[in-house]
């Protein structure tokens, strides 16, 4: 057998599993978005409306941190910026409506992302992650002092309105299906995100970022690009979840909420698409069943102890871990 010949089907081989693949994730994918619209009829909405804004907090994460290799301690003032700006437009502008409440937030969130970008991203691995808890903990203690937050209260009694003044969000179903639709648009912006060029970069930046310098790549406008991005989703995330909740409290903003996206992130999988997910629905779920019971007062030890299991056993976190299996086992 001449040498093209043997090239030809190891290409050919190649497709096949491409195909194989892409047939799978259809499959997965398809099923997914099946139980998610049936999802609550058989759950309560708002408790499935929480577990989808904070997926979409931890895709927000990930695409920084799983596919760009950036550590940030300080998204929750994101994910607080959104929701703040949206309560209180939407609170005190009567005629303002909640679609625009919501850009609204996201846009304050993404300029607050690119205000902290310019002014960590030149640090690197731990440096960079403490300049961001830092500016965090400053946009907490401003949160904190500001009499429109309610400091310590919160802003209650954020109306939901209506959907382009067609769609009732006052009604749990058509909120959940609102909110549905926002996070799969992001999820599938983040898909093509990491699967264009532009995210082929960025995981090449993660893998060796002095290679990719080598190569020409100005790896400082990558990053940066890459924090805005995820500050917008993040910020996002906020924005929908102060509409839900019809409430924006503290702690949103505290750096808590930062470690908790972390923890999401590493249990459901760093650098998958479906783990951010899967790892927000784990952890929102272990969060209200421990609540409910006598162990209401554990529950932050018991997620430390989570994380330390995860980070020591299982650090391709559960979609990874699945990934390997179904890999080993099944082609």
């Amino acid at each position: 057998m001449s040498q093209i010949d043997i090239q030809s089907d190891i290409h050919k081989t190649i497709l096949q599993q491409q195909k194989t693949e892409d047939r799978r994730k259809l499959i997965l994918n398809g099923v997914l978005l099946l139980l998610l619209l049936l999802a609550p009829f058989v759950m309560y909405p708002v408790f499935l409306m929480k577990i989808l804004c904070f997926a979409l907090f931890a895709v927000a994460f990930n695409l920084l941190f799983g596919f760009t290799g950036l550590l940030s301690f300080g998204h929750a003032a994101f994910l607080a910026s959104g929701g703040y700006t949206t309560g209180y437009l939407l609170s005190n502008f009567s005629g303002l409506t909640t679609e625009m409440g919501i850009i609204a937030g996201t846009l304050v969130a993404t300029l607050l992302g690119l205000a902290f970008a310019l002014l960590s991203i030149r640090r690197q691995g731990i440096y960079f992650a403490m300049v961001t808890l830092a500016l965090s903990q400053l946009v907490f203690f401003f949160f904190v002092q500001s009499s429109f937050t309610g400091g310590e209260d919160g802003m209650h009694g954020i109306p939901r309105g209506e959907l382009f003044g067609l769609i009732n969000l006052e009604d749990n179903l058509n909120m959940y299906y609102v909110v549905l639709g926002v996070f799969l648009g992001c999820y599938l912006l983040v898909q093509r995100i990491v699967s264009s060029p532009y995210g082929q970069v960025l995981k090449a930046i993660k893998q060796n970022e002095a290679r990719a310098i080598s190569l020409g790549y100005k790896v400082d406008r990558y990053k940066v690009l890459a924090f805005v991005i995820s500050a917008a989703l993040a910020g996002l995330a906020g924005s929908m979840k102060s509409v839900v909740f019809q409430l924006a409290s503290l702690n949103d903003a505290h750096w808590h909420m930062s470690g908790e996206v972390i923890l999401m992130t590493l249990v459901g999988g760093m650098g998958t698409l479906l783990g951010p997910v899967i790892g927000a629905m784990f952890v929102v779920n272990i969060e209200y069943q421990l609540a409910q019971g006598p162990l209401r007062d554990w529950v932050d030890p018991i997620l430390g102890g989570v994380f330390v299991i995860t980070v020591l056993a299982f650090r391709s976190g559960i979609v990874g871990e699945v990934q390997k299996f179904v890999r080993k086992n099944l082609g």
